[in-house]
């Protein structure tokens, strides 16, 4: 191998959308890049049935196509509004196909360990010889590392995580209860109520919801067009409150918890089959849980209930299992990243896709790929705008909310508001031209 050549080489790791985005924008601006995955495909978290994918079988996306879609790669126009992950797995794929992708890509590599040498990174694999790059990318994604509550007792019947749970065989005829009032934790509920005997949620706090669609628009392209309009945070909510009244209803009115904050302050819950579900009673909303006792579950308002199988929709731990966390500047339960991409410090590792926007996903991580080829490419051409986003980038505390404060919750921990975030990384990327 020549070692002169590989040291200047960089690697990304991780072969779902935020990987296929930085590949794509690493080799247009001229690098020698190339990326590493474990599985056999493209897809990541969408290559349904595969380790590294959470998704269960109905999965569609909670985002309308043209807010998810890559920035110069248009999903099909005869698409449905909100694809299924089939079509999320086809999309990736043919991305991948039209820009060339394949050709720089080294696929079932399991990379075990990646550690600094001198002026290089050296990765690890799970077989083979460890290989050499100057600089690194991580875009290893999420979802992949299950977050279990640890409630005092034992339960004695099924518990599965969501990650895990793919279709709901295991739930037909069952007592089930959903731990979690997230998306995934609401459309498992929804497919329980249809197969189970009961059907339980515990749900910590009350939430918002919001229909998919609002008068046949994407519920998501209805609030874009407030924010394009710059209407005042306050004046949205107000807004957006009404329509989802008149369109749904609130949540108490299903006998669901009230929420306990304000409107935007968490992820948004899109989900209006589970209402509908709670109102004809095949969904029974429970409050937190306080013990497992054995087949019965003690929840904080005193009640007890048996069940046959609990399904934990609690989300995912951030991790990244290759690198060392000093690496990274990781501070409590998360990188601190400038955006949530660039360290404060090290010009050679970048983080892509590290976000939990409250709209669509791979046109964000599109323009972080974009934003960490600009900025490369002024290191390499000693360009002062280098120096300039050296300095920039030390700010790492910045909020990312648009002006919304969110709840305090692990969930939040990488919370963005998409449109405020959207318009700062392209107002970045045109300051490099």
């Amino acid at each position: 191998m020549d070692l002169a050549r590989a040291n200047q080489k960089i690697a990304v790791i991780g072969g779902g959308p935020s990987g296929l985005a930085a590949l794509k924008s690493l080799l247009s601006a001229g690098f020698d890049a190339e990326l590493l995955e474990r599985e056999d495909d493209f897809g990541g978290n969408w290559y349904y049935g595969k380790k590294c994918s959470s998704v269960y079988q109905s999965t569609h996306l909670i985002s309308s196509k043209r807010l998810t879609e890559f920035t110069d790669f248009p999903m099909p126009a005869h698409w449905p509004h909100f694809i299924s992950h089939r079509q999320a797995l086809e999309y990736q794929r043919d991305y991948a196909r039209h820009f060339q992708l394949y050709r720089a890509a080294r696929f079932n590599c399991d990379v075990r360990r990646v550690y600094r040498g001198q002026n290089h990174w050296m990765v690890e694999l799970a077989a083979g010889d460890p290989l050499r790059y100057q600089t690194l990318v991580v875009a290893n994604g999420h979802n992949c590392d299950p977050r279990l509550p640890s409630f005092p007792g034992h339960f004695s019947g099924l518990s599965l995580h969501s990650s895990v749970y793919k279709t709901p065989e295991p739930l037909v005829g069952k007592r089930v209860l959903v731990v979690g009032a997230g998306n995934s934790g609401c459309d498992i509920a929804v497919e329980s109520a249809a197969v189970a005997a009961h059907t339980a949620i515990s749900m910590r706090r009350g939430y918002h919801f919001v229909p998919k669609f609002l008068r046949g628009k994407p519920i998501d392209e209805c609030g874009e067009r407030l924010l394009r309009w710059r209407i005042p945070l306050s004046l949205r909510r107000f807004v957006t409150r009404r329509m989802v009244k008149l369109a749904l209803g609130a949540p108490q009115d299903f006998g669901l918890p009230a929420p306990d904050h304000r409107l935007f302050e968490t992820h948004p819950i899109v989900n209006s089959q589970l209402l509908y579900a709670a109102g004809h009673g095949r969904i029974a909303p429970k409050p937190d849980v306080a013990e497992l006792c054995g087949n019965e579950v003690a929840f904080a308002d005193g009640t007890r209930e048996p069940f046959d199988v609990i399904v934990y929709a609690t989300g995912f731990n951030i991790s990244i299992p290759f690198l060392d966390p000093s690496e990274l500047n990781w501070i409590g339960g998360s990188p601190r990243l400038f955006l949530n991409v660039f360290h404060p410090q090290a010009d050679d590792l970048f983080v892509i896709g590290l976000i939990q926007p409250d709209s669509g996903q791979w046109g964000l991580t599109d323009l972080q790929g974009q934003l960490v080829a600009r900025f490369l490419s002024a290191v390499r051409d000693h360009s002062p705008r280098a120096e300039w986003f050296r300095r920039l980038k030390t700010r790492v505390d910045q909020p990312l909310g648009g002006g919304v404060k969110y709840v305090n919750s692990p969930r939040h921990t990488l919370e963005v508001e998409h449109f405020s975030y959207r318009r700062r990384l392209e107002k970045l990327i045109a300051q490099f031209r």
